[in-house]
């Protein structure tokens, strides 16, 4: 085929996936899935180079052999125009949010397993304090300013985690030659949420006993689904948004086993979760009360984020009872909790507090470790590679003879 015509390029946009020459480098392409677009192809320094123009609605054939001759004559001119492109790019780069983006896109979005933790804390913590500042102006007193502000807010482990990426992100600043200094380099744990300490909460049965009967008494501000999630983390020991974000799909119920797949377990790897009859009931009313979800725990307002419920809902939901406030529009409640007999707790202690459990009960620490989905470590780790379906089922079965009356206690009173 010789030189294309406006009117070929017309009728070749809209069929089969290929490529078309117009000569000189000048490429119509069209994918499998998506808009046509012209491309350009050149070789520099002796490697074959591929750059995409624009998409054929936006550049005309007589625009795009145009652009395509202009990019060659930067080419003859000892110009790489990928490079050039590249170099325009990062001009672009001026607000710490312009910053974060280029960070996201080209660093952690293919770096981290789960990019999206760093992104909603920049959202919530980082954007709406400096976002939109120029990057190069950031200044240390802004930095101590907003880690403050997060400390203040009674979230001391946010205020640390505000700074590490504070950090990492302006080394990305750094190493595109957008910054020369790091604004938030000199600030350590100290001057942040203060340095962190490994939490050891677990809730003996006495304390699980009141713990549950708050909820149920408080079912106006303790949802019927918090309550059957707790139960389920206490009971089961997983984590927290492996709970959350499960779809009906990874359940058998008529055999009795969760299914993890490996991209939403933790350690990379999936598991088959054998459950006690009594966690099947829960999982039955679950599903009636979820009206057709995917979701175990279907989000219950209109959300463009997930279906499922924050990962917060249920941090927040004990945190209120625990009289701590979670609500800037709102007063806290009265401690509750404290009240009861009960000392603060998160959801992720109700993990710890089945793991201490299974200890209590003489359960085998590896069938315990591997209850909880987790590794088991140095060698054992490495030639072990037996699953214990069967001692975890015994050993899931003990825990729940110690939850499930403490669970199906009477709950009419629960929306």
């Amino acid at each position: 085929m010789g030189k294309l015509t406006a009117k070929q390029v017309a009728t070749l946009s809209k069929g089969e996936a290929k490529r078309y020459s117009d000569g000189n480098g000048l490429y119509l392409c069209v994918p499998k899935s998506g808009a046509a677009f012209w491309m350009l192809r050149y070789t520099s320094n002796g490697k074959r180079r591929e750059m995409s123009l624009q998409k054929v609605t936006e550049l005309s054939l007589a625009n795009a052999r145009a652009e395509a001759a202009i990019k060659l004559q930067e080419l003859r001119s000892g110009e790489d125009p990928l490079l050039t492109r590249k170099r325009e790019t990062m001009k672009r780069i001026t607000t710490v949010d312009h910053l974060f983006s280029d960070w996201y896109n080209n660093d952690i979005a293919k770096r981290l397993k789960h990019p999206n933790i760093p992104k909603r804390l920049y959202e919530k913590d980082i954007a709406p304090q400096i976002g939109d500042l120029p990057a190069n102006e950031v200044s240390p007193r802004d930095i101590r300013t907003m880690i403050q502000t997060v400390a203040s807010s009674g979230r001391p482990t946010i205020a640390n985690d505000v700074l590490m990426y504070s950090k990492q992100l302006f080394r990305h600043g750094i190493k595109l030659d957008v910054l020369t200094s790091n604004p938030a380099e000199a600030f350590s744990t100290t001057d942040a949420g203060g340095v962190e300490k490994s939490r050891d909460r677990r809730l003996s049965i006495e304390e699980l006993t009141s713990a549950f009967r708050v909820f149920r008494e408080n079912g106006d501000r303790f949802t019927r689904d918090n309550y059957l999630a707790c139960a389920l983390l206490v009971t089961l020991g997983v984590r927290k948004a492996e709970l959350i974000c499960a779809t009906w799909s990874e359940f058998d119920l008529d055999k009795r086993l969760w299914n993890l797949p490996s991209g939403r377990s933790k350690t990379g790897a999936a598991i088959t979760i054998p459950l006690p009859e009594s966690v099947t009931l829960w999982l039955d009313e679950l599903k009636v009360r979820g009206f057709g979800s995917e979701y175990l725990f279907p989000n219950r307002r209109a959300s463009k984020r997930f279906s499922h419920i924050s990962l917060d809902t249920l941090n927040h939901a004990i945190a209120k009872l625990c009289g701590k406030k979670v609500d800037s529009n709102k007063q806290p409640l009265p401690n509750l909790m404290g009240d009861a007999g009960v000392d603060e707790f998160s959801p992720h202690d109700l993990r710890r507090t089945c793991r201490t459990l299974m200890a209590a009960e003489k359960v085998p620490g590896h069938v315990a470790e591997r209850c909880l989905n987790h590794k088991l470590k140095g060698v054992e780790g490495i030639y072990d590679r037996y699953d214990y379906l069967e001692e975890r089922k015994e050993a899931l079965q003990v825990i729940a003879n110690l939850v499930a009356p403490i669970v199906n206690q009477s709950t009419s009173n629960l929306s």
